[in-house]
């Protein structure tokens, strides 16, 4: 079952030549219990788009991630129900003077209308929303 909608900050940590010890083993732990939405798809494609094609050996490298990781993971799609849980979280923030990027309260309302614990390095991007539960595995 799954649990978990994590953020992507904390599968692209699974890159770093020293990853954080504590999402590595949350990782592995909850492996079963894991997916990401279908915005960390977009950013994680994004990214890899922008490496200059000169970078063959990182190209190369952030391929074979996207292919052995990234997509077989489970994906979750930013559908109506959270569209219309985003825009009624982005009007009360908004009208309380806080503003958060966009692609972030997509991710928010995916896990909020998912009932999805949503797991990011980034606590302070995602504390505003209400409804919606956010951890960090980060040590």
């Amino acid at each position: 079952m799954i649990n978990y909608l994590v953020d992507t900050n904390v599968i692209s940590e699974t890159t770093k030549p020293t990853p954080n010890v504590g999402v590595m083993a949350a990782l592995h732990a909850y492996s079963d219990e894991i997916a990401i939405a279908s915005i960390t798809v977009h950013e994680v494609h994004f990214g890899f788009a922008r490496v200059p094609a000169t970078a063959t050996a990182k190209r190369a490298l952030l391929s074979n991630w996207i292919a052995s990781s990234v997509e077989l993971l489970p994906v979750y799609d930013y559908n109506v129900a959270a569209a219309k849980w985003h825009a009624q979280e982005r009007a009360r923030l908004e009208a309380s003077g806080i503003n958060p990027p966009f692609a972030d309260g997509q991710i928010a309302a995916i896990a909020a209308t998912s009932n999805l614990i949503l797991v990011t390095r980034n606590l302070s991007d995602f504390h505003h929303y209400s409804g919606l539960t956010v951890i960090s595995w980060f040590t």
